[in-house]
């Protein structure tokens, strides 16, 4: 990946996080009852994970490491490499099962989940953007 692609997906990443917390404050009720806010926030979230994911991915195949099985895996690999760290690793694996719900199962969301990841733990999405921008 050059490192224009990287900042591009990098730039990418921060527009979702961008676009979830110009919503803010918000709580799980108002997620429950607003189907605007709802389709906004899973979007830019799954979104926020996917695009984590492609990175890890294209990490990984220039590193000619192991290839994850999963997604999720793909952090944990990275982790393995000292690529990011293991906290940052176990959020995003933990990340890739809240965008499987978002994209998969719609009537299973659980709002109160959701709105605690977009108010608490989009620092995650940064972290993860800092750590694989360092050498």
């Amino acid at each position: 990946m050059t490192i224009e692609v990287l900042h591009q997906k990098i730039e990418s990443l921060r527009n979702c996080i961008e676009r979830i917390e110009s919503k803010k404050p918000f709580n799980a009720e108002q997620l429950r009852q607003d189907f605007d806010l709802q389709d906004i926030i899973s979007i830019n979230l799954e979104r926020a994970v996917q695009v984590c994911v492609d990175l890890a991915s294209h990490i990984l195949a220039a590193s000619g490491g192991r290839t994850p099985a999963t997604m999720a895996e793909s952090f944990l690999l990275l982790a393995e490499e000292k690529r990011i760290s293991q906290n940052i690793a176990h959020a995003l694996v933990k990340s890739v099962g809240l965008r499987n719900l978002l994209v998969h199962e719609y009537s299973k969301i659980d709002w109160d989940i959701v709105s605690s990841v977009a108010n608490d733990h989009l620092d995650t999405f940064r972290e993860f953007a800092k750590e694989i921008l360092s050498p």
